[in-house]
């Protein structure tokens, strides 16, 4: 029932039921919450009645009475939504106290101090939760007082000096809302219930939903529970445990307890306090009954718990049980444990483990022990930790990089270009760009942190400086950033290495035995192929040649054949990077060994490969200024060609299969090289699966023109070395028009691979890199927009032209294959779609693919599938 009762609710009652020892109390429903919040702050109409009802059968359970002052009723008010929240909304403690309960208190429990003491604390926790008086001004006044006797601890507070501070924590009330404190407790029990609600929607506990994408209509359950006090002397105490160790998995009872204090204490730090092994030398009987209800409650609940507990007196009561939080390296190893314990099936046990989790495992990772100086925050672009010397431009980053020296690229943005940079560096902070910006896709695809859009970063290029926050860094400063949160952190931090472990690996079988989906890879070198292949990759679904052609050696090869003027040059500059192209595929085809691989032929438009126009007029205006006539003429000429590149939006303009229409003399190149590099591995025993794939298709004669100069290229490699390999060619579907023609596109196709980040682009009419830093942030605040849709499918739009190509094209040809290879293919909502959808595979950049495995299985189990 913890959608109406709220977690700890419920579970509250859970152990009740089971026999445990748990202050009584009743619970207040979610919907009363929501209720409130809707209603102007008014609760349901019968609330006040049935929270009176349950009072009264609380009294007549404890022999206590609310508002006595001869045997008072205390109770705590206590937050506890249907998903888990720690810290996140408010509690209120000892509630009930007045001059007149805590005279009996102090009578009945013949202690004084503490009566007094637990009376200070309700006023300073109820001041600073429902009355919205800072904690701080409360704090003052008890670390004077500590000061005036010379006590070094609050327990070291006598009688006197706790009634000094309760009339001083009275005279703060009173100033600060013109009101005197309030003393009669059924007014404070619904004033703190209210609080509670309200604090449903403070600033910290929308961020933590945000974070970790909780609906806001959950609403909060409110818990009014009778007090135990922790803090009545040394056979008191309280504390939190856990049944296994949340940090690594360890199957070992793990907590922490104080004695003579209160909850409170232990969770804000107040006090050191001790680690629950010493509770078993300090109060043996209490740790033994702690000892034995850690095995009862996860035996029960068949899963590792949370619990807070008190004990008043040498009898012990049990506060709270919860799902453990856990870290993604201890979640793994529990799942698998509880499996082989015979707790949980393997079924559950991949259930158990949130595709997240993996991300974070497979990326290097701040060590969570490490202090860090956090600078500057920007979009976590890329998962995982790094931490170098810092440059301004790639071509540094590459000579240092080759020089075994650690550095991150930082610019303003980075471009094609930038890649032999980016290679070498660890990491990239660009102050400009989104989530799929250059910088984020090429970093994803390496497996390389990334932070992109990082505002407060201001960059000074002439005097290789930049300036992140209020903090000023010159070249070679060491920086880390975090690409899982997007910090960014001052100087070297320690890290944590990925890596795929015995319990994750065993997890990810179980997975694979689940899922229908294969997982393949987005690799475009032999290294990014291998390592994907270690992850579980099944072949490769994008290969982008492109990437091949930034190769800084490469590169002015590949601009002699964009600026050549005849067919026989470029066909001349075609023949030097036919040699580097085989290679290549070469090596990619020996690392996928027996899987498929996709190679897309060349997409970006020409100019991409070219210099910058702005840069090329620069470098005009300085010769004609120093009258250097023959490089003037040179670069005169290449601004020329480059002017007549350039498009006003080369994202639609002169790319992809339009390229390869007016050029084929490049795809024949490219398809020579496929079929070459797949002869050479076929004959050294590698089993080889070449596809080819053309890009941007929108018109099926496209498709049906390039097709055939793929297979002329392809037939005449086979035929000259005399082997049969069987191959695909298909088409790259990124715009809503192959999608509504899908049917006749496939006439032409074996194989359909949705480009979705284009996809996304073009069906709503966005430029990426635009929208995320100029709107984005606002679409989803307002809540235009559910998600980012470059980082989860939408799949109300862009989702229902994938659904109509699979079955327009699946009427053509019944097996026919389709995947999806953008950013969405190692996303866990998007991978639910493509399984809904019916697609083959999802393929991702080598990282990816353990989340991919596990989402995939995720996706097969939440449809019904053992």
């Amino acid at each position: 029932m913890k959608a109406i009762l709220g977690g700890k609710g419920a579970n509250l009652a859970e152990m009740t039921r089971v026999g445990l020892n748990v202050p009584p109390g009743f619970t207040i429903t979610t919907a009363a919450c929501n209720h409130y919040l809707s209603k102007n702050k008014k609760l349901p109409g019968q609330a006040k009645k049935q929270i009176s009802n349950a009072l009264k059968k609380l009294e007549k359970r404890t022999g206590k009475k609310f508002g006595s002052n001869v045997n008072p009723l205390l109770v705590s008010v206590r937050s506890g939504s249907a998903v888990s929240m720690p810290g996140m909304m408010d509690t209120v403690l000892n509630l009930g106290l007045n001059d007149e309960t805590v005279e009996a208190l102090a009578t009945q429990t013949n202690d004084k101090r503490f009566a007094l003491d637990a009376y200070r604390r309700f006023i300073q926790m109820f001041s600073d939760v429902v009355l919205g008086v800072s904690n701080k001004k409360f704090e003052k006044v008890l670390e004077n007082e500590k000061k005036r006797i010379n006590a070094k601890n609050d327990s070291d507070l006598n009688d006197s000096s706790w009634e000094k501070i309760i009339t001083k924590y009275k005279e703060i009330v009173k100033k600060q809302t013109n009101k005197n404190f309030p003393s009669d407790p059924e007014t404070q029990l619904d004033l703190a219930i209210k609080a509670v609600f309200d604090s449903w929607n403070v600033k910290r506990a929308i961020t933590y939903r945000k974070a970790n994408n909780i609906p806001d209509n959950l609403g909060t359950g409110v818990n009014v529970q009778s007090m135990v006090f922790g803090n009545m002397g040394k056979t008191s105490g309280t504390g939190v445990a856990f049944t296994r160790n949340p940090s690594n998995g360890k199957k070992e009872f793990y907590g922490e307890y104080l004695v003579n204090a209160q909850g409170e204490d232990v969770v804000a730090g107040i006090r050191t306090p001790k680690q629950i092994k010493e509770l078993k030398k300090e109060l043996p009987e209490i740790y033994k009954q702690l000892e034995t209800i850690s095995k009862k409650l996860e035996k029960h609940f068949r899963d590792v718990q949370d619990m807070e507990f008190t004990f008043e007196k040498g009898k012990l009561f049990m506060l709270q049980t919860r799902k453990g939080k856990r870290t993604p390296e201890a979640a793994v190893k529990i799942a698998v444990d509880l499996n082989k314990e015979k707790l949980i099936s393997k079924k559950e046990a991949v259930l158990r483990i949130e595709p997240t989790q993996l991300d974070k495992l497979l990326h290097r990772r701040i060590d969570p022990k490490a202090d860090v100086q956090e600078i500057g925050t920007g979009l976590a672009a890329s998962p995982g930790a790094a931490a170098g010397k810092i440059v301004f431009d790639a071509d540094t980053a590459e000579m240092l990089g080759r020089k075994g020296r650690k550095v991150l690229l930082v610019a303003p943005e980075t471009t094609p270009d930038d890649i032999h940079g980016m290679i070498e560096a660890q990491g990239i902070l660009t102050a400009r760009g989104g989530m799929t910006s250059h910088a984020a896709v090429v970093a994803r695809g390496m497996g390389k942190p990334c932070i992109a859009g990082c505002d407060v970063l201001k960059i000074n290029e002439k005097n290789k400086t930049c300036l992140i926050g209020s903090t000023e860094l010159k070249e070679g400063d060491v920086v880390t950033i975090d690409g899982t949160t997007g910090k960014v952190i001052l100087g070297r931090v320690p890290t944590i290495e990925p890596t795929l472990n015995p319990n994750m690996e065993k997890l990810l079988r179980w997975a694979d035995s689940f899922r229908t989906l294969g997982v393949r890879t987005n690799a475009d070198n032999p290294e990014d192929s291998s390592k994907a292949r270690m992850f579980g990759a099944e072949g490769i679904g994008l290969c982008r040649t492109e990437h091949m052609f930034m190769d800084k050696k490469r590169l002015p090869i590949v601009r002699k054949m964009i600026l050549s003027r005849t067919l026989k040059e470029r066909k001349n500059a075609l023949k030097k990077l036919l040699p580097m192209q085989r290679n290549d595929f070469y090596g990619i085809f020996k690392a996928m060994s027996g899987y498929p691989v996709i190679i897309r032929l060349l997409d970006p438009p020409l100019h991409e490969f070219l210099p910058n126009k702005e840069e090329l007029m620069g470098k005009i205006v300085k010769l004609e200024f120093e009258r250097n006539k023959s490089d003037l003429l040179k670069e005169q000429q290449l601004y020329q060609i480059v002017s007549e590149l350039s498009e006003s939006n080369p994202m639609l303009g002169h790319r992809g299969c339009r390229l390869g229409i007016v050029f084929p003399e490049i795809y024949e190149m490219q398809v020579q090289a496929i079929f070459e590099a797949a002869v050479k591995a076929a004959k050294r025993g590698f089993k080889v699966k070449p596809q080819v794939m053309i890009p941007l298709v929108g018109v099926s004669g496209e498709l049906k023109e390039l097709r055939q100069v793929s297979l002329k290229a392809a037939k005449s490699v086979l035929k000259k070395y005399k082997k049969k390999i069987p191959y695909k060619i298909g088409t790259m579907i990124e715009l809503p028009r192959a999608c509504l023609v899908a049917d006749r596109v496939a006439e032409h196709a074996d194989f359909f691979s949705f480009g979705t980040n284009d996809l996304t682009q073009t069906t709503f009419g966005f430029s990426r890199d635009d929208v995320e830093a100029k709107f984005m942030a606002i679409y989803l605040e307002k809540g235009i927009l559910p998600e980012n849709p470059f980082m989860t499918l939408d799949s109300n739009g862009v989702g229902i032209l994938v659904d109509m190509a699979v079955k327009k094209a699946r009427k053509i040809k019944k097996n026919f294959s389709v995947g999806i290879c953008g950013e969405h293919g190692g996303d866990p909502e998007s991978i639910k779609f493509c399984h809904s959808a019916g697609l083959d595979y999802v393929s991702c950049s080598p990282y990816r693919v353990p989340v991919a495995r596990l989402a995939s299985a995720h996706a097969a189990l939440g449809n019904g599938i053992n």
